[in-house]
């Protein structure tokens, strides 16, 4: 199979199983996480003053790239980007609003949500490796999935791909969106971002602690996990049992 094709196919499978990285790093980096607190040679931070400063600025790395898919989700056609897919799925191109600035914006807020807890580790090698592992995992789709926006728009995607960077955005190209936020949209394929990423910091939080022997716990990520999780079921049941989050056919 030529190279064009292998990667394409590549892509496509990776994309159906794009869940699963996140599993993999959190495995890999919990095992580097709890070695290095038992290490005669912990991160330097570590035991001081500025622990909780750095852990908070994890998560506010992590929330940046939660932001980041809000803000593109809410400004999303329906049957397009989203959680859930398993396939590339594109009723229209979208050039506006996030998709003016870089050409895949979930794969940016996907990139900084989990370099969140990445960085908890303090592990300057296994961070490089996270970032080089994302990159050649999530090039192999992006490839596919533009060559299956060039299929469905060629001229199109031809035309708007020339000046908008498939990763790095470019803010110059900011055009306003033609679409109004959609909140619902966003409660329903986001709401299990803000209740995940912060049961992973709080997962960190008190493995990290229990291991050396300690109850030093950051309260505040602990409290926000409750109402994060408490929240997440009440979207939950309203998406369930009643229409609240349920979008108009337009």
């Amino acid at each position: 199979m030529a190279l064009q094709e292998e990667f394409g196919e590549q892509g496509k499978w990776l994309f159906r199983y794009r869940g699963v990285l996140p599993i993999i790093i959190l495995g890999i980096g919990m095992a580097v996480y709890l070695f290095a607190r038992i290490s005669s040679n912990p991160f330097y931070l570590w035991g001081t003053s500025m622990e909780n400063y750095y852990e908070l600025a994890c998560l506010f790395i992590g929330l940046f790239g939660l932001i980041i898919r809000i803000y593109t989700v809410g400004y999303t056609p329906r049957s397009t980007s989203g959680r859930g897919l398993k396939k590339f799925v594109a009723n229209t191109l979208n050039t506006k609003g996030p998709y003016s600035l870089v050409r895949h914006p979930l794969y940016v807020g996907n990139f900084f949500m989990w370099l969140g807890p990445t960085l908890l580790t303090a592990n300057f090698w296994f961070i490089i490796s996270f970032c080089l592992f994302y990159w050649v995992y999530y090039e192999r789709i992006m490839y596919a999935e533009e060559g299956f926006l060039r299929v469905e728009f060629p001229e199109e995607y031809l035309n708007w791909s020339k000046n908008v960077p498939a990763f790095v955005p470019n803010f110059k190209n900011f055009q306003k969106p033609n679409l109004a936020f959609n909140w619902k949209r966003v409660l329903q394929k986001e709401r299990n971002g803000l209740a995940a990423l912060l049961l992973i910091f709080s997962t960190f939080e008190f493995l990290g602690e229990y291991i050396k022997g300690s109850s030093n716990y950051n309260n505040s990520v602990f409290i926000a996990t409750i109402v994060a999780v408490i929240l997440f079921i009440i979207l939950k049941f309203l998406e369930k049992k009643t229409t609240i989050l349920t979008e108009k056919n337009i």
